[in-house]
């Protein structure tokens, strides 16, 4: 890695900023004035110094974690939180969830430590889809999917059109997929109620371009390189 991108991924400063102080003589590797900001170092292995300061390099995760119902989508909170499920992780107090699944909800959340990625993935210019299985009350019948379809309006927001289709109906209960770009409070349980039909369990099952898969309940795994390369593309960082 060159020397001033680890510098400013370890927040010295901009990339600018980090050359200036290299090129001044402030940074040592292993001991040695380095004043070249293109100079190649192994951040796990070489030790960095900026006027005496250690440099610690902070590895970058990206992480598909099949949230449980029970756990709250934060960082922090006196119930239970979805950092719990990750613990093992190095410095796992430096990650964070991307977006939020309610407290009753199951299914697919990105953890990752990259804000820059986990802010464009939340930001509304890039759209980013999510899919969601859901199972209501009552008997879920095509033309009631129509408000859905076209967008539905709130007090507190405007939910765009989204894409849905029935999986299985029956007089007492009905299954379906409903994919939407936002991602609002208890969004999609209040479109459902607000047709007359509320939610009765609810999973994430996409993100983007992330599939949660036979993943069990709990579990979390690293994505893999194809994907990381394709879900920072959809988001202009490729």
């Amino acid at each position: 890695m060159r020397l001033d991108k680890l510098l400013a991924d370890a927040g010295f400063g901009t990339r600018s900023q980090v050359k200036r102080l290299i090129r001044k003589g402030f940074v040592t590797v292993n001991g040695e004035v380095v004043k070249d900001p293109s100079f190649n170092v192994n951040p796990e292995e070489d030790e960095v110094l900026v006027d005496g300061e250690l440099v610690e390099y902070e590895k970058n995760y990206y992480l598909i974690l099949h949230k449980p119902e029970g756990y709250i989508t934060s960082t922090k909170d006196r119930q239970m939180t979805v950092m719990e499920l990750v613990a093992d992780i190095p410095r796992f107090e430096r990650l964070f969830p991307v977006g939020r699944l309610d407290k009753d909800a199951e299914g697919l959340l990105l953890i990752t430590n990259d804000g820059e990625l986990a802010h464009r993935l939340t930001h509304p210019k890039w759209k980013v889809p999510k899919v969601y299985y859901v199972v209501v009350e009552g008997e879920l019948k095509e033309e009631e999917l129509e408000p859905l379809r076209k967008g539905m309006k709130f007090k507190d927001f405007e939910a765009k059109p989204a894409k849905v289709r029935v999986l299985k109906s029956t007089k007492n209960e009905s299954e379906a997929e409903i994919e939407i770009t936002e991602g609002k409070y208890h969004q999609v349980k209040r479109m459902f109620e607000k047709i007359g039909h509320p939610v009765k369990y609810l999973r994430r099952i996409k993100f983007g371009n992330l599939e949660l898969g036979n993943l069990p309940v709990g579990e979390y795994r690293s994505l893999t390189e194809d994907e990381l390369k394709e879900l920072k593309k959809s988001v202009g960082l490729e």
